[in-house]
């Protein structure tokens, strides 16, 4: 097997013939050479640079919202008005089907974005939305309302994790927990929004049909602007790879699913948040009811919940780019717990408006760190197939909310079935404190990352921050070097295009500072992992 080493030296002089003559100045020269082969209609990451387009997405994503919203507030009474269904299995097999189709489509829509293209997926979705609210209306029987929340989820799925991919190839790394706030804030606050609004008209106008003109309106609205405005974005997905510095995963079906310890953590999470969500979604309108509350104020306390969810993520999401994000998730998934097992406690409007408001936090703290985490820790070719396999699992959790909460609620009582989901929660928030690690993504580079980087010729360049006389003692093949003393003032001369990986002897030291220094002014820097010591090492 070839060392390291010589893998290493054997790319680069396949990639840059004559380089072995190359000093460190004709380096950086070529490197902007190279940048400005780039032609002059390469997208550009970023929030800033992006917003017309990023805006779009969000209102798009308002009204993939709004249709979810059109029926949370109202299914339990219009199932018994007017097919007659009390049981509460019954009543939540909408949602399990709902949750079925919706988790199967995100799987595949993560699979097919890079080949098919985000916005025609997201055509597609809407096209299976706009038939919903007429089957709602003119249902003869509850099998043809099971197949209106079959359409409904595999429309979910298609336009939501469309949307929600688009944005995060808009934005690159720096905004990414900021711009899935937006996101999932304008789906919420829309679910919320309109959830009171089909429980007004309910309430003021009945049941049916006038609550699903809402749905009707919003899918016809969201269809023509995601046909004429919307551009598809797998050129920011090339863009970004360039300088992307994630290892590939094996298997991202498995390794989301289970064997990474971030990947698999945030899943078993999103799932059981989900769970929670489908109980909520299927049994809190049903407590309600026993409390004698009216269709308005079952609106009013189901709408909290999401319009919470949804304000707090404007919050939230800008946390996840600065705080820990297994803290967050941690307190999230305990805040839901907690705010579930007081429930069948509470049984005064203002006790449940608190404890809608306090669910609605814990899922503020978690959903945009979801995908946040995700897209930071796997590669921009893989990202979409990685989200994907999470939404997946998570909208599974629909399903097993409704069967699970529905069963147990048909066999011991609604409160036995709101203490197995809260207590499920709470089980979720400790395997995220005892399985996840610290950071999604290390600070450091291994030696075989490096070497990845340089197989798919990705822009990367060493810089060997110890003393000249350490790097003329040995230093890595085609390491420039700048001491650490020097970075500052030669940081002129570095291309922010480029991954930067700093080299001390043994990492850390010596190699973090001047990655630190370098990302606190733009650039896109780790330091390599052991030092040269691990390379050294890696090659024996």
């Amino acid at each position: 097997m070839k060392s390291l080493f010589a893998r290493l030296e054997s790319l680069w002089f396949e990639s840059f013939p004559g380089s072995e003559l190359l000093t460190h100045d004709s380096l950086v020269k070529l490197n902007q050479q190279e940048v400005r082969k780039m032609t002059s209609n390469t997208p550009t990451l970023g929030l800033k640079e992006n917003w017309k387009q990023f805006t779009l997405l969000v209102i798009v994503n308002a009204f993939v919202g709004g249709m979810i919203g059109m029926e949370r507030s109202i299914f339990p009474a219009f199932a018994e008005s007017q097919f007659g269904i009390e049981s509460n299995t019954a009543i939540l097999s909408f949602i399990t089907a709902f949750g079925l189709s919706k988790a199967l489509t995100n799987y595949f829509t993560g699979r097919l974005a890079n080949h098919f293209g985000r916005k025609n997926l997201l055509l597609l979705g809407w096209i299976l939305a706009v038939p919903v609210p007429f089957l709602l209306m003119y249902a003869t029987n509850w099998n043809q309302v099971i197949m209106a929340n079959i359409l409904l989820g595999m429309s979910q799925g298609l336009t939501w994790s469309s949307t929600v991919v688009m944005k995060i190839d808009l934005v690159g790394e720096k905004d990414r927990g900021f711009a899935m706030g937006l996101n999932e804030f304008a789906g919420y606050f829309a679910v919320g929004v309109v959830a009171f609004l089909s429980g007004y008209v309910a309430n003021r106008y009945g049941i049916t049909p006038y609550p699903f003109y809402i749905g009707v309106i919003i899918s016809i609205i969201g269809l023509l602007i995601s046909w004429l405005f919307i551009r598809d974005t797998r050129a920011f997905v090339q863009q970004e790879s360039i300088n992307d510095r994630a290892v590939q995963l094996k298997s991202v079906f498995w390794d989301t699913t289970l064997k990474d310890k971030t990947l698999g953590s945030i899943t078993q999470a999103g799932l059981v948040n989900n769970l929670n969500d489908g109980m909520i979604w299927g049994l809190l309108p049903v407590v309600l009811i026993s409390l004698s509350y009216d269709a308005k104020s079952i609106g009013i306390i189901a709408a909290i919940y999401p319009t919470v969810w949804g304000i707090g993520q404007l919050f939230t999401g800008r946390m996840s780019d600065v705080y820990s994000k297994k803290a967050m998730l941690f307190w999230g998934m305990l805040l839901q717990g907690v705010a579930i097992m007081a429930i069948p406690f509470s049984n005064t409007f203002g006790l449940l408006v608190a404890i809608s408001i306090i669910l609605g936090l814990g899922t503020a703290l978690v959903y945009p760190t979801f995908l946040s985490t995700i897209a930071q820790a796997t590669s921009p070719q893989q990202r979409a197939e990685s989200i994907g396999t999470f939404r997946l699992w998570r909208d599974l959790g629909y399903a097993l909310g409704a069967v699970i909460s529905g069963i147990t609620a048909d066999l011991f009582g609604v409160n036995y079935a709101i203490h197995l989901i809260g207590g499920l929660t709470l089980l979720s928030a400790l395997i995220i404190k005892i399985r996840m690690p610290a950071t999604a993504k290390k600070e450091c580079i291994e030696p075989e990352g490096v070497v990845q980087a340089f197989q798919q010729k990705k822009k990367i360049k060493l810089i060997d921050v110890r003393s000249k006389e350490e790097y003329e003692n040995y230093h890595i093949p085609h390491a420039i070097h700048i001491a650490l003393s020097d970075l500052k003032a030669a940081m002129s001369r570095l291309d922010k295009s480029y991954q930067i990986v700093t080299i001390s002897q043994h990492g850390c030291g010596r190699a973090s500072d001047g990655a630190r220094i370098l990302k606190g002014i733009g650039y896109n820097a780790l330091w390599l992992c052991g030092g040269t010591s691990k390379w050294i090492a890696t090659q024996k």
